[in-house]
Formats: structure tokens, sequence, C-alpha cells
């Protein structure tokens, strides 16, 4: 399954609102060895959320680095074939880019999206199956 950014962040920043929700999932696919996917994006996306909501820079480079460290995260290149994917998506489905380059991914890999941002959920829901933490089939 691929995993948006927002997932991350809110596993990272415990004042979110979906921090223990994501924490629990996480640790959960942690446990069970699930391979989790992101789109290289992911490292800029959360360690510039963090950055941003924090005022901390240093905690967005930590955040970065326990991405990083995380045994289960397989981060995959944004070529070519999923930059183009991502762009028709972005224009199809009125997506955010950075939105489209995870629906993008998951949606050329056949697997399914899990994000907080309905949104993205929603627009993506012709293309790829999403769900946020907790509620995944």
């Amino acid at each position: 399954m691929v995993v948006d950014a927002s997932v991350w962040v809110s596993v990272l920043v415990p004042a979110d609102v979906h921090h223990m929700a994501s924490r629990g999932w996480l640790e959960e696919r942690l446990r069970e060895g699930t391979p989790l996917i992101a789109p290289v994006i992911l490292l800029a996306d959360v360690g510039g959320a963090i950055a941003r909501r924090t005022g901390d820079t240093g905690l967005g480079q930590r955040a970065v680095d326990a991405l990083l460290a995380f045994p289960n995260l397989r981060l995959t290149p944004v070529d070519a074939r999923v930059g183009g994917e991502a762009a028709r998506l972005a224009a199809r489905l009125r997506l955010r880019g950075a939105d489209a380059v995870y629906v993008a991914t998951a949606a050329l890999l056949g697997v399914p999206l899990v994000t907080w941002d309905v949104e993205q959920r929603e627009r993506a829901v012709s293309v790829v199956r999403g769900w946020a933490p907790g509620n995944s089939a």
C-alpha cells in the first residue's frame, strides 16, 4: 500500500488530531511486516510539513531521518512514467500536484492508498482504492 504524507506527519507530530490512530495503525503494520510504499517526495513533504508546523527545522530533519530508518518503508522514484501519470491524474481529477504523485504511484503499482486527506481519497476513487488508517480492509 502507498502511504500518503498526511499519515506520516500525524504519526510524527503528537499534537496532530490523528496522531494516536495513525500511530496505532502504523505500529500494527510494523508488527505484520507490511511493506509501506511512498514516492520519494515523501521526505520533502514530511520534513517541510513538520518544520512549518513546529517552527523547528531540526525537528523537520529528524522526521526525515526517522522515515529513512523505518524498516517497512520503501521509497519509489518519481520518474517520467510516474510524473506523466501524476500530471494526467492531477488535471483529470483536479488533484494537487503532490497528491497526484501519491495517487499515480498507487495506481501504477496496483495497490491501495492510505491517507487522511478526504479530498484526495474522494477524487481518486475512480483510480485507486483508498482509506484512512484504521478503516482499511
